[in-house]
């Protein structure tokens, strides 16, 4: 693991604040748009978008929510799914989202690529997630994205600190031997 030369976190550990770690989670949704397009032999089109988002689930997650990204809410104007907590419109797709497909990546164990998407919605939507959650997801995002996961002692042990008051840079020495 790498860190941010922007922020000092673990690489996409900072967002959203850090937009070089936003970035990156961005990044890491849209290369999966443009492999499946390149796959596919489609165009990158509105109507494209609009076709995934309304059959979710024959598709890979990276494929939908880089979709979503592609469309606007009719009612508040933020990407699809992206908009405030409390839009009904944007609190559906964000529901819809998960039926997608998490292929696990090779080399990783089963049920990492559900963490990595887990953690990329909760990064990329912070608005939508409580603090202690955003932190959990700064914190672990960068190992489940690595192909490691928290065992759940691991995971509990991470959330009852988060609980008593720790912050980002008193639990990221920690992780980062679980990195290793």
């Amino acid at each position: 693991m790498h860190r941010c030369p922007r922020c000092g976190c673990f690489e996409y550990g900072g967002a959203p604040a850090c937009p070089r770690c936003r970035d990156l989670l961005d990044t890491l949704v849209e290369d999966g748009y443009q492999a499946f397009l390149k796959e596919e032999s489609l165009p990158d089109d509105p109507d494209l978008a609009e076709m995934i988002v309304s059959e979710i689930k024959p598709y890979a997650w990276r494929v939908v929510d880089a979709a979503f990204d592609r469309l606007t809410c009719p009612a508040c104007g933020n990407r699809r799914g992206r908009g405030p907590a409390g839009c009904p419109p944007c609190d559906l797709d964000e529901g819809f989202r998960y039926s997608a497909r998490e292929p696990d990546r090779p080399g990783v164990p089963p049920l990492n690529e559900h963490a990595v998407r887990v953690g990329a919605a909760v990064l990329r939507n912070a608005h939508r997630h409580s603090e202690k959650a955003l932190l959990s997801w700064r914190l672990g995002f960068p190992l489940v994205l690595a192909g490691g996961m928290f065992t759940t002692a691991q995971a509990q042990n991470l959330r009852a600190r988060i609980n008593k008051g720790a912050g980002y840079d008193d639990l990221a020495p920690w992780v980062a031997t679980r990195l290793r």
